[in-house]
C-alpha cells in the first residue's frame, strides 16, 4: 500500500483530480480502479467523470476559495484606523484607552457592522495596530519629581547596593 498523506494542499488535490481525469479519458481503468489508485472514493471518481464529460479536463481545475465577504470595505477600514488614531476620548469614552469592546461599539455605531471582540484583534493587526497595555501610573504623580529621582537618587541607590554586594563575605 502506498503512503498517503493525511493532509493535501489545494494544489495537490487539483493534481490528483487532473490525474483522475487523464485516467478516465484514457479509458483503460474502471472508476473503481482509478479510485483505489488515487486513494479516493468511487463516488468522487464518478463526479470527476461527469465534470470531464461536460467540461473536459479544464473543469477539474481548482477554483478560488471564496470565503466570507468582509464586513468593512477598504475605505471603511481606513476610516476606522483614523478614528482609532484620534483616541478614545474623542469618541466619547471616559479614558483614552482603546479596548476591544470599545472598538466593537465604534464599529457598530459608525459602520453598522458587528464583530465579535475576539476577532477584532485580527482586524486590528491588519490595520497595523498591536496589543499594548499601558504601565500603571499614579494619577497624582509629578513628572518633574520622578525625573529628578531617576537622575539623582536612583544612581546613588544602585551604587550603594552594588558596593554592599561586592563586599559581602560568602561563607
Amino acid at each position: 500500500m502506498a503512503w498517503k498523506p493525511s493532509y493535501l494542499t489545494r494544489e495537490q488535490m487539483e493534481e490528483r483530480r487532473r490525474e483522475g481525469g487523464r485516467l478516465l479519458k484514457a479509458g483503460k481503468l474502471s472508476q473503481s480502479e482509478i479510485a483505489r489508485h488515487l486513494g479516493v472514493s468511487r463516488a468522487t471518481v464518478s463526479d470527476w467523470a461527469k465534470v470531464v464529460k461536460s467540461q473536459g479536463l479544464k473543469g477539474l481545475k481548482r477554483k478560488k476559495a471564496k470565503g466570507v465577504e468582509a464586513k468593512l470595505s477598504k475605505e471603511q477600514k481606513q476610516r476606522l484606523k483614523k478614528i482609532l488614531d484620534q483616541g478614545a476620548l474623542r469618541q466619547g469614552f471616559s479614558t483614552d484607552r482603546w479596548t476591544l469592546e470599545r472598538i466593537r461599539q465604534v464599529i457598530q455605531e459608525k459602520f453598522q457592522a458587528s464583530y465579535h471582540p475576539k476577532y477584532l484583534s485580527r482586524l486590528l493587526k491588519q490595520l497595523g495596530f498591536s496589543p499594548q497595555k499601558p504601565m500603571p501610573q499614579a494619577i497624582e504623580q509629578e513628572k518633574e519629581l520622578v525625573q529628578a529621582w531617576l537622575e539623582k537618587d536612583w544612581p546613588r541607590i544602585k551604587k550603594v547596593t552594588a558596593t554592599r554586594r561586592r563586599s559581602r563575605i560568602l561563607g
